[in-house]
């Protein structure tokens, strides 16, 4: 197992700047789904539930893929797995040709999930680098670093796409739609979906390039099954990562976060065209929020630890976020942007990305730590939560057709609840016997 004192202070800083940059691809290829969805939601004529099935393809390879994607890194090692990670994002990638060519959803579909395998791999491995390469007391640290890479990346990649994907003659386009014959709206619209072909035709060789230069990058090889005889004593008789009830629960609790992350990113721009907005119009809200949570970043590097604790800071975050999911359901108001009314509750969606920041970078290293042995497989169990990104979209997409866009932000309200349970309480569950309780986390 690396710890900081065993790299040089040129090693650990080549090793931050590799997985920051390692971070800033996941973005890239991942936040891009909150342009895409609209998108296709034209493109391929889809409800909103259908649409969301973009989030769902992508998402749900955490879920069936992050076990395997453990078992191929115990044989592979780290640095090898990555690779395959990065060429697996290729793949998918390379698939949207095909998918463009005859505007087919399903081959789109295969695509993400090909994509959503690629990052179920690289996120296997990726975050128990950042949590254990360094004082666990700073873990929140590195993980806001690396998240501020992803973020930043997640607010350029939409804005990047939508140029290639989106032209400003389209808002007479997708107005006329309707209006056209059958025949002159399936030639429009192939012309539309065709848009897609460069750029994920270009992202497919930087994505194979970049699995290359990782695989023979300075980045060290970690091993983590070796065991302190501390570690030993304490997983005498555990036998699986079920043993760990601070694991589990905080599977879940990823689970749960990342869908309300992605809910307030990738709903955002259909929220506001609900109210009258336009496509190109709205286009940039996604943007909005992840800067939000960019800063709620740097405020977690500069604060954490020095002025509050990783566990504090948890609890004041999912706190946060049930309040401003509440003020998105009950406060009133309108306001003008760009020349449209909308309802001032898009702005409380907009602040989510604040909190939402610093919960996934809290909830990491208080549910892998001390997993000794088990950590590759503890790791794969917390990326098999990341799933919560392909659910919860769903229920949102499933609410927004039946009770509107407004009113299936209520999904948000029982995540938000457990999250605060997490962490105020089942991070310090030690041992399913109700008995047994970590004392008080001050790190």
């Amino acid at each position: 197992m690396i710890q900081n004192s065993d790299l040089s202070k040129r090693n650990f800083i080549i090793s931050i700047a590799t997985l920051a940059f390692m971070y800033f691809i996941f973005g890239f290829v991942s936040w891009v789904n909150a342009i895409l969805i609209p998108y296709f939601k034209i493109a391929c004529e889809l409800t909103n539930f259908e649409s969301y099935l973009v989030a769902f393809a992508f998402y749900i390879a955490y879920l069936v893929m992050s076990m395997p994607g453990a078992l191929l890194l115990k044989k592979t090692g780290f640095k090898r797995g990555i690779m395959f990670g990065f060429f697996a994002l290729a793949l998918g990638a390379l698939i949207f040709i095909p998918a463009a060519l005859s505007r087919t959803y399903s081959i789109f579909l295969a695509g993400l999930f090909t994509m959503g395998t690629g990052l179920a791999i690289l996120q296997t491995a990726a975050n128990p680098y950042v949590t254990i390469i360094g004082p666990m007391n700073r873990a929140v640290q590195r993980m806001s670093i690396m998240g501020v890479c992803n973020k930043f990346a997640g607010i350029v990649s939409p804005l990047i796409f939508a140029t290639f994907m989106l032209r400003a003659t389209d808002r007479e386009l997708f107005a006329a739609l309707p209006a056209m014959s059958e025949a002159a709206r399936s030639l429009a619209l192939d012309e539309v979906i065709r848009r897609v072909i460069w750029p994920y035709g270009c992202l497919s060789v930087l994505l194979a390039g970049v699995g290359l230069f990782i695989r023979y990058s300075a980045l060290p090889e970690i091993n983590t099954e070796e065991e302190s005889g501390e570690l030993k004593v304490i997983h005498a008789g555990k036998k699986n990562v079920f043993c760990f009830p601070y694991l589990v629960l905080g599977a879940v609790a990823l689970f749960l976060h990342v869908g309300t992350q992605v809910i307030a990113i990738d709903t955002i721009i259909g929220y506001a065209t609900s109210m009258g907005m336009d496509l190109i119009s709205a286009k940039t809200f996604p943007s909005f929020t992840l800067t939000a949570t960019i800063a709620g970043y740097i405020i977690g590097i500069f604060c954490i630890p020095r002025f509050v604790s990783q566990t504090r800071s948890l609890r004041i975050c999912t706190v946060t976020g049930l309040v401003l999911s509440l003020c998105i359901l009950f406060i009133p108001g309108q306001m003008m942007f760009k020349g449209h009314e909308i309802a001032i509750s898009v702005w409380f969606v907009v602040l989510l990305g604040l909190p939402n920041a610093l919960i996934y970078a809290g909830i990491w290293p208080l549910a892998i730590r001390d997993l000794g042995r088990f950590t590759k497989t503890g790791s794969s169990i917390l990326i098999m939560g990341l799933a919560g990104n392909a659910i919860l979209p769903l229920i949102y997409g499933h609410f927004a057709d039946s009770l509107g866009t407004r009113s299936a932000y209520w999904v948000l309200i029982p995540c938000f609840i457990y999250l605060v349970f997490y962490a105020a309480y089942g991070h310090r569950i030690t041992s399913w016997r109700k008995s047994h309780k970590q004392p008080e986390n001050k790190k």
